[in-house]
């Protein structure tokens, strides 16, 4: 299984900033001390160039991301200070999407260990989000002739709204989003298939919905590759997050996607998504047992792309 860092590609903040960028570096190492076990390859990946944002994203808004034009609304709409480390950044993140989708579709599952960047929209950023990496790998496997229909499976606590906007109008992605009722954002758009779950929801409520979304998503989607975003905010101990989900019901929601998708005979491209816990290391064991859980189904998934071929 190939699994995509880029920790080494930093951010840098202000001192106290609420994002906790110091997670992806500790999930590398993680994952790293593990590979062997994993089966896994750790490999850096490509930038995302323009036109492959271009495919999800407003030439106009690239560039002024790319040329450090955007103004101080649109800069606080996003919650990071811009810098070229920030751009480099988040093309990497997007890049490590795509290399993740390829990755799948060839061996039947595939992993960045960041991403879920789904609060941006076509031409514009938030919520800590700068690219849409789900609405550009999805497409970006489009124009390469590898896959014909997507789904989008977001399970990260916000919804996903950048993506369900960015895709409002394309038949040929399925845009799913279980998500916080009273979370942000608070103005939602309209995914093809929302859940939205009660603060204080709990492992059976959560996972019993999430088995309803699946059976009615999969085969609407139709779908050659799912893009799963595997967010560890719906946790209880998150700060952000208003649900209360532990990390046992976690990785019961990963196994339960993995396997529902590996049983439908569609790859998955899997991507870190939030997690705001204040121990960091919280969110990295939440992480690390989601990518766990990729590798243990990978066999079954990489028989579903074979089957594709």
């Amino acid at each position: 299984m190939q699994i995509f860092a880029t920790d080494t590609f930093v951010l840098p903040l202000p001192p106290r900033h609420r994002f906790p960028m110091a997670k992806y570096a500790r999930l590398r190492a993680r994952v790293e001390a593990e590979r062997a076990a994993l089966g896994a390859e750790l490999r850096i990946p490509d930038a995302a160039t323009d036109d492959q944002l271009a495919l999800a994203h407003d030439p106009a808004y690239i560039r002024r991301v790319a040329e450090g034009g955007l103004d101080p609304r649109e800069i606080r709409a996003i919650g990071f200070p811009w810098s070229p480390a920030l751009v480099e950044r988040s093309r990497r993140s997007a890049g490590a999407t795509i290399a993740a989708a390829r990755a799948a579709l060839a061996e039947g599952c595939g992993v960045n260990l960041a991403g879920g960047t789904h609060h941006a929209f076509a031409g514009r950023g938030e919520g800590f989000c700068v690219f849409n990496d789900a609405a550009v790998a999805a497409r970006a496997m489009q124009a390469e002739g590898r896959i014909r229909r997507a789904i989008v499976v977001d399970c990260d606590v916000h919804q996903g709204n950048g993506t369900a906007s960015i895709l409002a109008d394309d038949p040929t992605i399925f845009t799913l989003s279980l998500h916080g009722a009273g979370n942000f954002p608070f103005t939602k758009e309209r995914s093809d298939l929302d859940v939205a779950l009660a603060d204080g929801c709990g492992d059976e409520a959560y996972l019993e919905a999430l088995d309803d979304a699946l059976t009615r998503a999969l085969p609407a989607a139709a779908a050659d590759l799912a893009i799963y975003l595997a967010g560890a905010d719906p946790y209880v101990g998150d700060a952000l997050g208003r649900l209360a989900l532990t990390k046992a019901g976690l990785a019961r929601r990963d196994a339960l996607v993995l396997g529902r998708c590996a049983t439908a005979g569609v790859p998955v491209a899997v991507a870190m998504a939030g997690g705001y816990a204040p121990a960091i290391d919280d969110i990295v064991e939440i992480h690390l047992e989601s990518v766990r859980l990729a590798a243990a189904h990978a066999p079954r998934l990489a028989a579903a792309a074979a089957a594709r071929r």
